[in-house]
């Protein structure tokens, strides 16, 4: 993974979701983040995981960003909606050893956090798991060529 002050960040979530990535962005903001960037939900009123898991997984899929957060109840539906396009391998995590194996075997490029479900201080663990490691190749790769065959 980039050096922090080199990564693109896209960041999501619905109205489950959207407390939770508010802190994680300040936060990523506090780490000198090269960029983050909020597709949405801006508020916790009701809203659609989808109306924002699509745009942020298509910026990830296109090569926009490094890495993409997604946040909304259990994390299950804007993981699923994120994992639509090409390209994009999301993780569901929530603990840090799921999000390092999730780097290290899957080469995830989006980190689906399930909100209702980990602290504040579980998810900015989470995070830096997934940010500060890396995809180990080898015999992962060819698995993940084959995800890629479909």
């Amino acid at each position: 993974m980039k050096p922090f002050n080199e990564l693109k960040i896209a960041v999501c979530s619905d109205h489950a979701g959207y407390e939770l990535k508010s802190k994680l962005i300040d936060y990523l903001k506090s780490k000198n983040i090269g960029k983050s960037d909020d597709f949405g939900a801006f508020s916790s009123e009701s809203a659609d995981y989808a109306d924002f898991a699509h745009p942020m997984a298509a910026a990830v899929s296109k090569g926009e960003y490094d890495v993409g957060i997604s946040c909304c109840g259990t994390g299950n539906g804007i993981n699923m909606t994120a994992n639509r396009h090409t390209g994009v391998r999301s993780a569901l995590c929530w603990i840090a050893e799921i999000a390092k194996l999730a780097r290290q075997h899957n080469d995830a490029n989006v980190l689906s956090l399930p909100a209702r479900f980990v602290s504040e201080k579980d998810a900015v663990e989470i995070l830096d798991a997934f940010l500060s490691t890396d995809f180990d190749g080898g015999r992962h790769l060819r698995r993940i060529e084959k995800i890629e065959q479909f």
